[in-house]
């Protein structure tokens, strides 16, 4: 069924395949949660307008593919930025936005506090708009909106953010838009933490990474490099390893990052642009209840904003001034699809 009126004779409406539904969680911590609902054909998501216009849940065909941390989904107002209290409000999903003035570790700089991966995903989102309509021939569903991450005397900083699916193709489009509306240069710092969980997640998942090194962060992940790309069974109480790694790209600066489970015949591809998000950490935690792995395209460290103070290196973005940014997710069902985006991925890896 490829045009609107072939479609149209088996459905007296769209909703019946794909829709946006705005909701509001009714209970615990998530009570009072905005957000919108996305199915797109046998693809779902949740939108959090609460916060950052983040994914949460990504299932393809009622499979869930990514993780929920134990306090499990929360609105806004739990612990959400007050330094190493924000564990106990950061959910996971398909990805969470860490910044804006600082990411990774808590750290206070010239008496300043910067909570853990900074606040702007907590920030919900104003001038909000979701749509589904018919565009070219395809049926598009879109979710955006801004969040501002301001202070009095202090930074001004927007975000306008834009999420697309379309019928009968299996991706979301993330496009980021950053404004600094205040009078000067301010710091910039960028992380898109994306998630992966079980039932997707297990010992039968594999990576796929056009790395050229694989750096530890600190003890607890040295000596567990050689498994980056691999999962083990969950263990009891086993610390998180984190690695650093120096990515491949090709003339254009497109990379991308695959994790397949061949057991479900099921993978996620992650495609972006590296000339704004340079740098690329993995966060692996095998520990029981916390069964993870962190897939994080950035423009800085995972060493955090102290690291680069101390190099004079802060992303910065001067006054009035706007970036970029885009990432695409897209499922890959069956021999064929991982078949075709393992060669996409090969001609990157192979290159030096």
């Amino acid at each position: 069924m490829s045009t609107k009126t072939d479609m149209m004779k088996y459905m007296g409406s769209m909703q019946q395949a794909a829709y946006v539904r705005p909701l509001t969680y009714a209970e615990g911590r998530s009570r009072g949660l905005l957000a919108y609902d996305v199915k797109c054909g046998p693809l779902s998501y949740q939108v959090l307008a609460d916060k950052c216009l983040d994914v949460s849940a990504l299932s393809y065909k009622g499979m869930n593919m990514t993780f929920l941390s134990k306090p499990g989904l929360q609105g806004r107002g739990h612990y959400d930025t007050n330094g190493l209290e924000a564990q106990r409000s950061i959910m996971g999903g398909l990805f969470f936005t860490a910044g804006l003035e600082s990411i990774c570790a808590p750290c206070t700089i010239n008496g300043v506090d910067y909570p853990m991966h900074g606040r702007i995903r907590t920030t919900p989102a104003e001038h909000v708009s979701a749509d589904a309509f018919w565009e070219d021939g395809k049926y598009v569903l879109r979710v955006s909106g801004e969040m501002r991450e301001a202070a009095l005397f202090g930074e001004n900083l927007v975000l306008r953010r834009r999420l697309t699916s379309v019928y009968g193709e299996k991706s979301i489009l993330l496009e980021d838009e950053f404004e600094n509306e205040s009078f000067r240069d301010e710091p910039l710092m960028l992380l898109y933490h994306i998630n992966l969980g079980w039932p997707f997640l297990d010992e039968d998942l594999r990576l796929s990474i056009p790395t050229r090194s694989v750096t530890p962060r600190n003890e607890d992940a040295m000596g567990h490099e050689d498994a980056y790309d691999r999962m083990d069974p969950p263990k009891d109480n086993e610390p998180e390893y984190v690695f650093i790694h120096d990515l491949k790209k090709d003339a254009a600066g497109d990379t991308c990052v695959l994790a397949v489970n061949e057991k479900y015949g099921l993978g996620l591809m992650i495609s972006w642009n590296m000339e704004n998000l340079p740098y690329f950490m993995e966060w692996k935690s095998t520990a029981s209840g916390d069964y993870v792995i962190g897939l994080e395209p950035a423009n800085s460290s995972v060493h955090g904003r102290p690291w680069h103070e101390e190099r004079h290196n802060v992303p910065m973005i001067g006054a009035f001034a706007k970036q970029t940014r885009k990432i695409r997710f897209t499922v890959l069902e069956g021999e064929e699809e991982i078949s075709a985006a393992k060669a996409a991925f090969e001609k990157i890896n192979a290159l030096s």
